[in-house]
């Protein structure tokens, strides 16, 4: 089966450092396990899109073997069926779905890449599938128990996610540490129990007010700042954990701190790679799906700024000049 044309097919690109555009593209012949999607809204990610449009990593690590020109950015996307590969009967034209495709008006997909949105979960809830994915990794290698204590260092986008898993986990204090006050209204939204708005190298003495004296049992650093490190090993209980779940450019920048050895720390990385059986790609987003729409994983203003495709260049001025202001930033597809 054959894809219909669609001369006004689009997406974005990254034609050099700092450079974005709007071109055309044809999304081409269907697959006979494939579908056709209608993009309505697709987010940026911009912890990850930054790095990679302003070339803000070092020579020789995996971003450097990863971003080459022209570059198709974008990673979260949801739409609505439009046609279907011969062999395809998961889904059907009409469905509402999300995927892991680019900033583009439509794309192809295999069918079990895509995953069913329910009816009472609107587009600009579920567009979050992604980047609630890669925190809920972030989760996993915490190993929550009922009661826990969390410090979520950062509360952009990966951050807030991060939030609402530990609350989703049955967390009694989920301590949020962001240097941007008006982060912090969706922080307590989430679930935080206490917010500090000050850099995570001040912060100490208020994190340990917060848990009456006591550390924190884990620490999740969502930043992706490599000096942020060193702060997050002071701030974990003896025998604590922390995740480093912000990936960074510059990893030759983070430093190891004694207390490492002097309070036994666990270090785990965790990444949107590390899937396993049980928890991967569907399987997250089936979860996530559930919780947001039973108002557990609340995202009530999680989108601050949308913007028309062909508005791109301003996006991304937005996302880089003004980026404290912003948290979802979405691409609108069909307005």
């Amino acid at each position: 089966m054959s894809s219909p044309h669609f001369a006004e097919a689009s997406r974005l690109v990254f034609t050099g450092k700092q450079q974005v555009s709007l071109e055309s593209f044809d999304p081409g012949p269907l697959d006979k396990n494939e579908v056709l999607v209608k993009t309505h809204l697709s987010l940026m990610s911009t912890g990850t899109e930054n790095i990679v449009f302003n070339r803000l990593f070092d020579p020789g690590t995996h971003w450097d073997n990863w971003v080459k020109y022209p570059f198709y950015p974008g990673y979260a996307s949801v739409g609505v069926v439009e046609a279907i590969g011969s062999e395809v009967t998961t889904l059907k034209v009409g469905d509402r779905i999300a995927a892991r495709s680019g900033h583009r008006s439509y794309f192809r997909s295999q069918a079990t890449d895509c995953f069913l949105i329910p009816d009472t979960l609107s587009f600009d809830a579920a567009v979050w599938f992604a980047l609630a994915k890669i925190a809920f990794h972030g989760a996993l290698v915490a190993h929550y128990q009922l009661g826990d204590s969390v410090l979520v260092i950062g509360a952009g986008p990966i951050g807030q996610m991060s939030i609402r898993w530990a609350h989703a986990a049955g967390a009694a204090s989920v301590i949020v540490v962001d240097a941007v006050p008006n982060r912090m209204a969706l922080a307590q939204s989430g679930g935080a129990t206490t917010t500090i708005s000050e850099s995570i190298q001040k912060a100490s003495d208020e994190v340990k007010r917060a848990g009456n004296g006591v550390l924190p049992r884990v620490v999740i650093d969502s930043t992706g700042n490599a000096v942020v490190f060193e702060a997050a090993l002071g701030l974990a209980a003896k025998f604590g954990t922390v995740v480093i779940l912000g990936d960074t450019g510059t990893p030759g920048q983070q430093r190891l701190s004694l207390d490492v050895i002097t309070r036994g720390l666990t270090i785990v990385g965790a990444h949107d790679c590390h899937n396993s059986e049980q928890w991967n790609n569907a399987t997250i987003a089936r979860l996530f799906f559930t919780l947001a729409a039973s108002g557990r994983f609340p995202l009530e203003g999680m989108n601050t700024h949308r913007f028309m495709p062909s508005d791109c260049v301003q996006a991304y001025t937005v996302a880089n000049r003004d980026r404290a202001s912003t948290m979802g930033i979405v691409f609108d597809w069909v307005s």
